[in-house]
């Protein structure tokens, strides 16, 4: 008697391309905003299929955007089809009903191409600026996502009042960044997407775990709260430059850690006397041709879990051309071997120019 056929699983969609930025090029702010509007231009190109952009206050060498909602409108001009994200708005120094105005006006002047990411995080010494202490980031993020879902979902906010225009789309595209296990619970339960960063701190019972050895627990979280029906969103980022050559990509690798390292002493990552290879593993950064990248990516195991993997240069920082030819390698030798699709093809020549924004 002939076996029945054996029920097949679903096949998994196509994973999506994501290009992030801190805005760190080595240039001034206006230079820094135009060299990242063409990298951004440039991956719309490649079929990548969104961008993201960081916000930070007040400390140019960890990020230099304090608006990301004035930045992307200026971006959306220059595209047509990526999407552009923020990856995050620190949601607890932002007054809400404003965040969830200015993300309705972006949203609808980019043609419905906002992705809404959000955490608690900033600096803890910027929190004294807007008034608000650390301490209480998690309370008043809480509160202040909720007053943002009640602006977009047409409810009435303290005093009856409605935003106008709202826009009960943008619910489905809030996306909640966190380290932790309780993050991603939350996140799940909300039904929103899963930001995963491209590294994230050790602590003290497991100094040597690995980047996918600390976010496997946390994926697990928010699969378990996520709804029933409700298809999962989680993005995994991680610090990824290829280059032609390896020496070349090892030189600048070398270059951009250990400047990191002279700037930012963390006590939990390999220091000054580090050698290449253990800032390399120390500050999870994937680097070398696209043959060293795809080998060391299918090694994260927890990538292999993500919707959408989203790449940046980011502890590196090379020099823009070098940022470019990553990003054309990334989408024509990395993505694909690691099972995403791509778009059918480049963009037209007539894409808008990139003009120059004034200091």
């Amino acid at each position: 008697m002939p076996t029945p056929p054996q029920p097949q699983a679903a096949p998994r969609p196509p994973r999506r391309l994501g290009f992030f930025s801190r805005l760190l090029d080595d240039a001034p702010a206006a230079e820094r905003y135009r060299l990242v509007a063409e990298q951004i231009a440039h991956a719309e190109r490649f079929g990548f299929d969104s961008a993201w952009v960081a916000q930070h206050h007040f400390h140019e060498a960890e990020g230099g955007l304090p608006s990301p909602f004035v930045f992307l409108a200026h971006v959306a001009a220059l595209t047509r089809r990526i999407r552009l994200g923020t990856g995050v708005v620190t949601l607890p120094l932002e007054n809400a009903v404003r965040v969830a105005e200015d993300a309705v006006v972006l949203d609808l002047l980019s043609g419905h191409r906002l992705e809404f990411g959000v955490g608690t995080g900033g600096t803890p010494s910027a929190f004294a600026a807007f008034g608000q202490t650390s301490e209480k980031r998690a309370e008043v993020f809480a509160a202040h996502l909720s007053l943002v879902r009640d602006a977009w979902a047409g409810r009435p906010l303290p005093g009856g009042d409605h935003i106008y225009p709202s826009s009960p789309r943008l619910l489905d595209r809030i996306w909640q960044a966190t380290f932790s296990v309780a993050g991603g619970a939350r996140a799940g339960a909300a039904g929103d997407g899963l930001a995963l960063s491209r590294t994230q701190p050790r602590t003290a019972d497991a100094p040597h775990a690995t980047l996918s050895e600390l976010q496997h627990p946390i994926i697990d979280a928010y699969l378990q709260q996520l709804p029933e029906g409700r298809a999962p969103r989680i993005m995994g980022s991680r610090s990824v430059f290829v280059a032609d050559d390896r020496r070349e990509a090892l030189r600048h690798a070398e270059l951009g850690l250990r400047r990191g390292v002279a700037r930012m002493a963390d006590p939990t990552r390999p220091g000054p006397e580090a050698s290449l290879q253990e800032l390399i593993a120390g500050y999870d950064v994937h680097v070398g041709t696209p043959e060293d990248v795809i080998a060391s990516l299918r090694a994260d195991s927890a990538l292999e879990r993500v919707t959408d993997m989203v790449f940046q240069v980011h502890s590196i920082d090379p020099p823009h051309p070098l940022i470019l030819r990553s990003i054309e390698l990334i989408a024509t030798r990395v993505a694909p071997a690691l099972g995403w699709a791509g778009q059918a093809s480049a963009e037209s020549p007539s894409q808008p120019s990139l003009q120059p924004i004034a200091a």
